[in-house]
């Protein structure tokens, strides 16, 4: 993975690094020794326990063994491999059009059954209706400049949403108010996602719950978009990447998170007053 503007990546990476480091000082080798042992030269012992080069998972076995603690290679490796994962550029991802990033997403959501997500700025995209979805895509495709395939991509998002409608599956939804009063497609489209909203929310399967902006005495501070699938794994979106969270003390803070997030939220009656003042706000 190249250098990333992500913190967390670097420093998931850094902590690879320093854990390997850790291992060759707690051994007693030198970096002859270690290459030796490993069978390659002291140069490339030198990049991995620097962070320069990331290892492979062949690479963390031979050092371990080499270390005389091989049963510590599984889970340096697994923390080697959500190091290198962690940050994905969406530009690699969008490169040949939004379409294919619509449908890289179906192997995770046919392996979930719990899903839950947080949204300060958008209607979710698994509630989203076509107009609304269409606007959006067609903004990120503008802005990126990337090729022009949003009728596409469209159609591949909804045909992925029809798992709200699978049995064995629950999806726990929390949006801020804010999210809602966005206007990012026209008003027609606006108002159709909102009423789309309304229906979702009715869904057996499907939990919406709305922030209200005039929360008093938040316990929790609005945060970046994030999607939680079972307890395995979180998708954080940024600007410029998506973060994938897979270590269990990270996930573990999420999962606290949208709990405070979602005790703060209202459902029911509450929740659709909301969205009808948003759709009564288009008109005015």
């Amino acid at each position: 993975m190249p250098a990333s503007p992500s913190s967390a990546a670097q420093a998931a990476r850094r902590a690879v690094a320093q854990r390997l480091r850790g291992l060759h000082v707690e051994a007693g080798l030198t970096g002859l020794e270690l290459g030796g042992r490993c069978g390659w030269t002291h140069s490339k012992s030198s990049r991995i326990e620097n962070a320069v080069t990331p290892p492979s998972p062949d690479d963390i076995r031979r050092w371990c063994a080499a270390c005389g603690v091989p049963e510590q290679a599984p889970d340096i490796v697994a923390s080697s491999q959500t190091a290198e994962s962690l940050y994905v550029e969406w530009r690699r991802r969008v490169r040949t059009g939004l379409r294919q990033l619509q449908q890289s997403y179906v192997p995770l959501f046919l392996s979930t059954r719990l899903f839950r997500v947080y949204s300060a700025t958008l209607v979710p995209g698994l509630l989203q209706a076509e107009g609304y979805a269409t606007g959006l895509l067609r903004a990120i495709s503008k802005f990126r400049e990337i090729p022009d395939d949003v009728a596409d991509a469209v159609a591949a998002r909804m045909e992925r949403n029809a798992i709200l409608r699978e049995q064995g599956r629950r999806f726990v939804i929390v949006v801020e108010e804010s999210a809602l009063r966005y206007q990012l497609a026209d008003p027609e489209a606006m108002a159709a996602q909102l009423g789309y909203l309304l229906t979702a929310a009715a869904m057996p399967a499907v939990s919406v719950g709305i922030i209200p902006m005039a929360r008093q005495q938040r316990t929790q501070w609005p945060l970046e978009t994030f999607h939680m699938y079972d307890d395995t794994l979180v998708s954080v979106e940024l600007l410029a990447a998506r973060v994938t969270v897979t270590q269990p003390g990270e996930i573990a803070l999420y999962e606290r998170a949208f709990a405070e997030l979602r005790r703060m939220a209202v459902y029911g009656p509450d929740a659709r007053a909301l969205i009808v003042e948003a759709i009564a706000a288009l008109q005015r």
